[in-house]
């Protein structure tokens, strides 16, 4: 009986809570309003004066060839003598490279060059250039930039006008400069394109948002060939240069072949009656460097067009799933909802702020009578 009614007095004890609690809120009701209202106006504000914003996309999937690729040429290559060999090469490319080709330097720098053709400019203009000299951020952007990113600007004033990135390049190792200002552009590139690698079902998904829908196009559109052609570099690296390294001793042979069959032309045409030992000797001497010489030359041809294909057994290709389109409805921003944001967070922050303000006036109280 007693559990009963101490049940029943703490359910009262926290309606009355609720209660004090509401009425509390709605004494100050007027500051609950205009905490509200103000962020209501600054959302507003906000929603207005936010860049339009248009996403492009692309999907592409990397087939391997495999097998394929020399099934069909291996009974014919063997009649030629050329060995295409039996295993069952892959050539797919880790799904993890894609992400580090896109995140590389190189690639971003190559971004950085690409022509962009405007509405507002009659002759092409590099990506560089565009944001350098003519892109405006909008009202938004260079509040924020004068405001809440000051301290940033300073830092960056402070600093020298280069960063340092270690990268490699084609045919020496070493490290490269970046300037300022290619660094800050890189870090708005990163901003704008996303790469979506879906390992399981084997695609690739890229896409650019930029304030002008044919630009995010062409910048999506290069984005994917770049990304096609330093796969492909990638997965061909090895065979090509085993093809570069055979090529060069076969030109070699070839000369030395073509100088010896020459030689040996000759000497069958300088000597028609051949009478003596010596000469008999001396033609079965060139004779047999010419065999050697032409047999080495053979394999080598053989070897030359077995690499030629194992290049285009190597090669990946790519399926173009979903091309790129310029793209006619804008992303970004969804205004209605930034307003709903704002007028909601204005209203918690109210609620706080009234809650808050009792709870100081309590404990400024407490303070000093104690």
């Amino acid at each position: 009986m007693n559990s009963e009614n101490t049940i029943d007095q703490s359910l009262n004890e926290d309606s009355i809570d609720v209660i004090a609690l509401l009425k509390e809120f709605w004494f100050a009701r007027k500051t609950i309003v205009m905490i509200t209202l103000c962020f209501f106006l600054i959302g507003l504000f906000v929603a207005i004066f936010s860049v339009n914003q248009y996403t492009a996309s692309t999907t592409i999937v990397p087939v391997g060839q495999g097998k394929s690729a020399g099934g069909n040429l291996g009974g014919l290559a063997s009649l030629a003598g050329i060995n295409l060999g039996g295993n069952d090469v892959r050539t797919e490319i880790s799904p993890e490279l894609y992400p580090q080709i896109v995140n590389s330097i190189p690639f971003q720098l190559e971004l950085l060059n690409t022509k962009l053709k405007l509405k507002e400019l009659d002759t092409l203009i590099a990506y560089r250039d565009y944001y350098l000299e003519i892109h405006n951020p909008g009202v938004l952007a260079s509040i924020r930039k004068y405001t809440i990113g000051l301290p940033g600007l300073v830092i960056s004033a402070l600093k020298s006008d280069t960063e340092k990135v270690a990268i490699q390049t084609d045919d020496k190792n070493q490290i490269i400069e970046i300037s300022k200002k290619d660094y800050d552009l890189i870090k708005i590139l990163e901003s704008q394109i996303n790469l979506l690698v879906n390992a399981k079902e084997g695609f690739i998904s890229i896409d650019v948002t930029m304030s002008d829908p044919v630009a995010s196009a062409q910048m999506t559109l290069r984005a994917q060939e770049l990304l096609q052609e330093y796969a492909i570099a990638f997965k061909t690296q090895k065979s090509i240069e085993q093809l570069e390294f055979t090529k060069s001793r076969f030109l070699e042979k070839e000369k030395e072949f073509n100088a010896k069959k020459i030689k040996l032309a000759l000497f069958q045409d300088q000597n028609n009656a051949i009478n003596t030992a010596l000469a008999r000797t001396k033609l079965l001497e060139l004779q047999s460097d010419y065999n050697l010489s032409f047999t080495i030359y053979s394999e080598l041809a053989k070897q030359l067009e077995s690499e030629r294909l194992q290049v285009k057994k190597d090669t990946p290709i790519f399926t173009i799933l979903k091309p790129v389109t310029i793209p006619k409805i804008k992303s970004a921003p969804k205004r209605l909802l930034i307003i709903i944001a704002f007028v909601f967070l204005g209203f918690i922050l109210s609620l706080g702020y009234v809650k808050g303000k009792e709870w100081y006036k309590d404990f400024k109280k407490k303070w000093h009578s104690a």
